[in-house]
């Protein structure tokens, strides 16, 4: 009997401590989403630009669209590319709630071969940093279908 007992008081612990733990880590998710209702947050149409296959020296301009579907303004501190071969631009102007806003991309197309490259913002919105991608594939004009010889 006293076993029992034991393994009673044991198993009500168990069950206390699962419970205070299941009720922190919902507190702490809804503290996130709160969070998040409260800043700015990106919405991009996409968030990955596939060039595809795309001629030597042609245009290598692409444009991200992206809508702020938080509550607060967001701010873009700064963007980052991950080679001066991708120049990113953008507004300085707080981008408010509700409110479209685009980063146009060029990507120089000087350099034959596929490409993967990323763009970084810094920003503050809800997600802080957020990374965009670009990729594609130069060939040059004699290797491109857009020129057959025919």
């Amino acid at each position: 009997m006293i076993q029992s007992q034991k393994q009673t008081i044991q198993t009500s612990r168990k069950f206390i401590s699962l419970f205070a733990f299941a009720f922190l880590f919902i507190g702490f998710a809804m503290q996130a989403q709160d969070k998040a209702t409260t800043e700015g947050v990106f919405e991009f149409e996409t968030e990955v630009i596939d060039y595809g296959t795309i001629d030597y020296d042609s245009d290598g301009n692409r444009t991200f669209t992206f809508t702020n579907r938080g509550r607060s303004p967001i701010i873009i501190a700064d963007i980052k590319s991950s080679c001066g071969c991708t120049v990113p631009k953008y507004s300085k102007k707080p981008i408010m709630p509700g409110e479209t806003s685009t980063i146009d991309v060029k990507y120089s197309t000087k350099r034959v071969g596929a490409f993967s490259k990323t763009i970084t913002i810094n920003s503050n919105a809800f997600e802080g940093r957020k990374t965009l991608k670009i990729k594609g594939n130069v060939v040059k004009e004699k290797e491109s279908v857009l020129y057959s010889k025919n």
